[in-house]
Order: structure tokens, then sequence, then C-alpha cells
């Protein structure tokens, strides 16, 4: 089937989430350097991001963390600064392309709210994964973001940097996936065997989406 809609994950995908995973580090007293490398060698071992807040300070709870960020006045926060450059032009192209266009990540309720701020009028859908009540990687998450996308599953990409929680749940919800190369995840997990093989598209920039999608479709016919 031909690619009508396309779908977008967000950290690593849409937000640069340097400046966020900075300030983690800053809270916790950690030099940055040191809290990139643990994060790299949790992302090695398989293990789940949320890894790299115990390994410093055991029994971490990252939601409790966020809320007292909050109430000390500096919740999370990203803004068009944090956009990777690539971001608004493949948009724009892809709308201009007639395809539907969604925004679909594993983030919390205040981060589904800036990003409704961000793209007010770019996308058709923004949801998120406290907004699904599911969380990546369970299929869930992807059924239900399938659910409000008014195409079959096989006719939507889902595009995301990581294999473990983007391309193999989406690619079993009967998605199309590509995988953008940037971020820890998508460098470590590039030349893996699953990541060479599993995606419809692999990708350096979200600018070669609209052109890759042209040529998919056009073999479908």
């Amino acid at each position: 089937m031909a690619i009508r809609a396309v779908v977008f994950d967000v950290g690593e995908c849409l937000v640069d989430e340097t400046r966020e995973y900075g300030t983690w580090a800053d809270r916790l007293g950690i030099p940055r350097h040191t809290s990139a490398a643990m994060f790299g060698a949790v992302i090695t071992q398989g293990r789940d991001y949320r890894d790299v807040f115990q390994e410093f300070r055991p029994g971490f709870d990252l939601t409790e963390q966020r809320e007292a960020r909050g109430a000390a006045g500096k919740p999370e926060w990203f803004g068009e600064d944090d956009l990777y450059p690539d971001v608004r032009p493949a948009l724009a192209a892809l709308r201009a392309a007639g395809l539907w266009l969604g925004i679909a990540g594993h983030q919390t309720v205040r981060a589904g709210g800036l990003l409704r701020d961000l793209f007010t009028t770019d996308v058709d859908l923004i949801g998120t994964s406290d907004d699904r009540g599911a969380s990546k990687p369970d299929i869930t998450f992807f059924e239900r973001v399938a659910d409000v996308v008014p195409f079959a599953n096989d006719e939507i990409l889902y595009v995301g940097d990581r294999v473990d929680n983007d391309l193999r749940p989406g690619a079993a919800a009967g998605m199309h996936t590509a995988l953008i190369r940037r971020g820890p995840w998508a460098t470590i997990q590039w030349n893996t065997p699953e990541a060479l093989k599993l995606p419809t598209f692999r990708i350096e920039s979200l600018e070669e989406l609209p052109a890759r999608i042209v040529d998919f479709n056009s073999q479908e016919r």
C-alpha cells in the first residue's frame, strides 16, 4: 500500500534533547560528559534510559523529580531553538505533497502542550504516551495512534530514532518505519542487523522523506 500518512517521534527525531539531558546532569551534580558517557553505556547494554539516573542516584523517581523541578520553577522545556533544522522544511514539503501528518512520542502531558504551541497548524495530530494511556515500546501505543489516523496501518510511516522503541513495535503494528540517524540511540544502533533490515527507509535528514515517499509510492502502483 502507498504511504499516505507520516507520524513522527519527538525526542531526537524532531527535538534535540541535548539541553534537557544536560539540565538533568546539572540537577544531579554530574559533569555533563560523564552523564552522556553513562547514557551511551546504558543504550549499548539495551537497558531503559531511566537506568542512567539509577546509576548516579539509586531510587531516583523520574516522575517525582519532574514535579520537583516544576515546583522549583525549572520544569522540562523545549522550544523552537531545540528543533532540528530540517524539521520545518520537511513538514512543509510533506504537507505540500498532500500527506497527513502526526506527532506521537513517549512524552509527558506538559511536553504535549509544548508541542502544540510549536506545531499549531503544521500537523493533523499531536499525541503523547500520557495522552494515549500507553508507553513505547508497547504495541498498544502504536495501535492507539493508528486508531486516530484516517488511513490503514500499512499506509502509515512512523519516523523515529530507535530500533527498540520505534521501528520494532511500529512494524509489529503493521506500519512502515523510517530510522533517522541522529541522537544517541540511532548513532549506536545504526549498523545493527535489525537497523539495517527492518526499516522501510534509513535517512540522514527528514528532508529526504518527501522524495523517498514519492519513489516508494510510485513502485506500489
